[in-house]
């Protein structure tokens, strides 16, 4: 249903704030400078056993001014919301342009975006998931777990829910205005349990992904019945299934394991701030540097990765991003090769780009924008197959479901992971799960290995909430959608044996 922005944040003197702050930078005859207040509105739940163990309520509100003075960034931010306080904290801004400008070596320049005049944008929902009562999700997710607990199998159930509000305005000296609203949530329910026999400990936790929706989504948003029963007979398998022997392996990967891969071996290594060596300390640069650009052979030629800021329900998903660009969806990846990367304003000027695809973003008013990650996703093959149809092409391998630990190089390019639960595949039929499993690969030797990907209707929007980036260190959401896919030859390791145990 349609919505408008939240009416207690547009009563916040927000264009008064603005004009202020960018007539105060105006007057120091500043090269750029832009004006963003933000509003995160936050609950957190944590249930134990179907009792309620923790709730915590947050608000982040505050503005940011931003410049370019001299060729050099200017950055302060402040709670006060006062025309006072946003001339104050400009000029705090401009003070630390002239004193970063001595010990500058790069002059900044920003790539050009059209004016967007007074706009606004919201995401796609139903229900603002802050308006449903407390105790009507406590009561959902109560259920949920009694429901597993009823089974002998499972011993103890935990039981989450992320939701957050996020509001943002931003103007510039250009006369773009933007006021926007989107809202995401994240589910989380885990069954354990123990084999008795064996003395095993195990979990096994729902695929359902975060998403940019509301309180809609666990009510009719996926069969949440049919995954919930099947949950304990899944976990008392995995309790007592046989340990994986290690070797080499075809593997069918069902979305909800592989949106993790390209979050972690495309998504962060196509940021072009990364392949670059701008991002290094946290979490390293990438092996996809800006020379192989057209050439670099990223895999198959059945991959064709996109960056998108416009899915629906998309976690990344805006209308205009950081910088005042609108949203935009670009090709990464295509017939195999590197053809494009994640860009700023900044970026795509260094570069000669041209305009940014839109990809800034900060995670509270106090921390400046910085290249964030779009929707990366693996696009499915038009009248592909099913997964079924993946599982029946492998004579022998392994069918991956669910995301659990992973591991990757400072490059993003060695990297090994596991899942909720594996299949073993004979003869094109599963024949249920082994444990202990995890698979090791290169980024380009993986990818190269994927022989077919699934139709659209295996196609699912993974993803995360909690990417972290930068230091200080900053945290954003970000989808990954991708079908089931085929990869053939993937060393599979055993890690208890990997363990010494």
């Amino acid at each position: 249903m349609p919505h408008d922005i939240d009416a207690s944040f547009l009563a916040i003197p927000l264009r008064r704030l603005a004009d202020a702050a960018l007539q105060r930078a105006r007057d120091f005859n500043v090269e750029h400078a832009d004006f963003r207040l933000e509003r995160l509105r936050s609950q957190s739940i944590r249930l134990r056993d179907g009792a309620l163990e923790g709730s915590h309520d947050g608000e982040d509100l505050g503005f940011a001014v931003r410049v370019i003075l001299d060729g050099t960034w200017g950055f302060a931010a402040s709670v006060e919301l006062s025309a006072e306080a946003a001339i104050r904290t400009t000029e705090e801004a401009i003070r630390v342009a002239q004193v970063s400008s001595a010990i500058s070596s790069e002059r900044i320049e920003l790539a050009p975006e059209p004016v967007y005049d007074d706009v606004r944008w919201m995401s796609a929902y139903s229900i603002d998931p802050l308006s449903v009562p407390l105790s009507d999700k406590v009561e959902r997710l109560a259920d949920w777990s009694h429901r597993l607990l009823g089974h002998e199998t499972v011993s103890h159930v935990s039981a989450a829910l992320q939701q957050v509000v996020e509001n943002k305005f931003y103007a510039d000296l250009a006369g773009t205005v933007t006021t926007q609203q989107r809202v995401r949530l994240q589910p989380d329910l885990t069954a354990h349990g123990t084999d008795e026999a064996t003395g095993r400990f195990d979990s096994m936790r729902t695929i359902a992904p975060p998403v940019g929706r509301g309180w809609e989504y666990l009510v009719d948003g996926r069969d949440w019945d049919r995954e919930l029963e099947e949950i304990p007979d899944l976990l008392a398998e995995k309790l007592a299934a046989k340990s994986v022997d290690a070797g080499v392996l075809d593997l069918v990967v069902d979305p909800s394991n592989l949106w993790l891969v390209i979050h972690e071996s495309i998504g962060h290594a196509t940021e072009l701030d990364r392949a670059l060596g701008y991002e290094a300390n946290y979490a390293g640069t990438s092996f996809a540097t800006w020379d192989q650009l057209g050439t670099l052979t990223y895999g198959s030629p059945v991959m064709h990765v996109t960056g998108d800021r416009t899915v629906e329900h998309g976690l990344s998903t805006i209308g205009y991003d950081d910088e005042g660009v609108q949203s935009q969806s670009w090709d990464i990846i295509k017939d195999g090769v590197l053809v494009g990367y994640q860009l700023d304003r900044r970026m795509a000027q260094m570069q000669g780009l041209g305009r940014s695809n839109g990809c800034a973003f900060a995670d509270s008013p106090g921390h400046i924008p910085i290249q964030r990650m779009a929707n990366v996703s693996l696009q499915p093959a038009e009248n592909g197959p099913s997964t079924e149809d993946l599982i029946g092409q492998v004579e022998d391998g392994l069918y991956v479901v669910g995301d659990r630990s992973w591991s990757i190089d400072m490059q993003r390019f060695n990297f090994q992971f596991t899942g909720q639960r594996f299949f073993r595949i004979r003869q094109g039929k599963l024949e249920g799960q082994v444990r202990d499993v995890a698979y090791q690969s290169s980024t380009t030797d993986f990818w190269g290995s994927m022989e077919a990907v699934g139709g659209p209707e295996t196609w699912v929007l993974g993803g995360a909430f909690n990417c972290g980036k930068a230091q200080p260190g900053q945290v954003a959401p970000v989808s990954h959608g991708c079908p089931s896919a085929l990869f053939r030859g993937v060393r599979i390791l055993n890690t208890q044996a990997e363990a010494g145990r």
